[in-house]
């Protein structure tokens, strides 16, 4: 058990007030803000202490929300992402309203119902200089940008890249009825076979863009009204996107990439 200051003892847990819920030191935690109308501070327990008169003081590491990091929130962030901060903090226990769960990036796009109290992380992030780690993160679609888990995606059945129907100029409810699915490209240099071999072709469609890149997410996330800066994959991504099955049936599976 670590040490503590004179006076003060190591708590192997704690009782949240008014609850039944008991919070470890690793347990993620629901806190209450000073201003009430704004959403509970998430952070995850690193101690649990009480001094002599009892009263109960957690060690905590913050959970940042996207738009309260220095780039703010960007239009691939997730209505659930967290950043794990390097920013502790000491607070009274009493201020923990409740428990939470954040998930890894690929536990949570697995998950198939979403609770009030589930979020996700994929990045970490420096309070002081708005750095993050890891700082690539692969891009998908025309549009260039990171998986967002909350946005659907079909994948092409002829590049296997996927894309945001909105992308494709579509809407999602008719992405959904979708029993097949071709990219513009693809279906561009589908036309051109056809008509190689005597069929009508469809008109030229857009130049072919690069899909399934890394990026640097900090770029991303500073510079995001510029011109990307695109350079070829390195190291693994993993992601959950969905597809469209021969019975036009969407479902959703997890594919790992390197």
């Amino acid at each position: 058990m670590a040490k503590t200051k004179p006076g003060k003892k190591d708590l192997d847990s704690y009782t949240i007030k008014g609850t039944n819920k008991v919070v470890k030191v690793g347990d993620c935690v629901l806190m209450r803000p000073s201003d009430s109308e704004k959403p509970p501070y998430v952070a995850r327990v690193e101690k649990i202490e009480a001094d002599h008169r009892n009263n109960v003081r957690v060690r905590v590491r913050w959970y940042y929300r996207p738009e309260e990091s220095i780039g703010g929130r960007r239009q691939f962030h997730g209505a659930k992402e967290l950043f794990l901060s390097d920013h502790y903090d000491v607070q009274s226990a009493h201020t923990i309203e409740g428990k939470c769960t954040v998930h890894s990036f690929k536990n949570y796009t697995k998950l198939e119902n979403v609770g009030a109290e589930d979020y996700f992380c994929r990045f970490e992030y420096k309070a002081a200089t708005g750095g993050f780690t890891p700082d690539r993160v692969a891009v998908y679609c025309k549009c260039e940008m990171p998986y967002n888990p909350d946005d659907l995606m079909i994948q092409c059945e002829g590049c296997k890249d996927w894309f945001h129907p909105s992308c494709m100029g579509m809407t999602i409810e008719q992405a959904k009825k979708l029993d097949h699915f071709l990219c513009s490209d693809c279906t561009s240099e589908d036309d051109a076979k056809r008509s190689v071999n005597g069929y009508p072709a469809s008109p030229i469609s857009e130049p072919k863009v690069n899909l399934m890149l890394d990026i640097p997410y900090t770029y991303l996330v500073y510079y995001l009204s510029y011109p990307f800066f695109v350079e070829s994959l390195s190291g693994k991504f993993h992601v959950t996107m969905y597809e469209v099955d021969s019975h036009g049936t969407l479902f959703s599976h997890f594919w790992h990439g390197c």
